[in-house]
């Protein structure tokens, strides 16, 4: 497999270092894209609709209560840029109003619980390399 490229947006280091570490158990090849808000990442989103192609993540990864502005804005920025329509896109938290994920699905994203336990992060690990498995393999089809 291709190296996967993965986005994540969170604001919390512990939750990133703990993703990274599942992500190297995983033994597949991988580049984690760090993001602290949603200012960042709605920026990310701006610069990849004037430059189509600079970085194409496989999924994104987007904690639903960030500074600045919160998941679903991102979602939403998301959903307008044509280059990034394709992207897998997973909101993460561990509380979240049934409109919130309501809003998100309807939107095209997929809400998941935050993993939290040892066990559950490395679950998620797994689950994101599949992700990126299944978007590698269109992209080369």
């Amino acid at each position: 497999m291709a190296s996967a490229k993965i986005l994540i947006v969170e604001d919390n280091e512990a939750d990133v270092f703990m993703l990274r570490c599942a992500l190297d158990d995983q033994g597949e090849a991988y580049e984690l894209i760090v993001l602290a808000d949603g200012e960042e990442a709605i920026q990310f989103v701006e610069e990849q609709r004037l430059s189509p192609q600079t970085y194409e993540p496989c999924v994104i990864l987007v904690d639903l209560h960030l500074p600045k502005q919160d998941g679903v804005e991102v979602l939403r920025a998301i959903r307008r840029a044509p280059v990034l329509e394709r992207i897998h896109v997973i909101l993460l938290s561990s509380v979240a109003s049934p409109q919130q994920q309501e809003e998100i699905q309807a939107m095209g994203g997929d809400f998941r619980i935050k993993p939290s336990e040892l066990d559950e992060i490395y679950t998620f690990a797994s689950d994101v390399i599949a992700i990126c498995k299944g978007f590698l393999s269109k992209a080369s089809a």
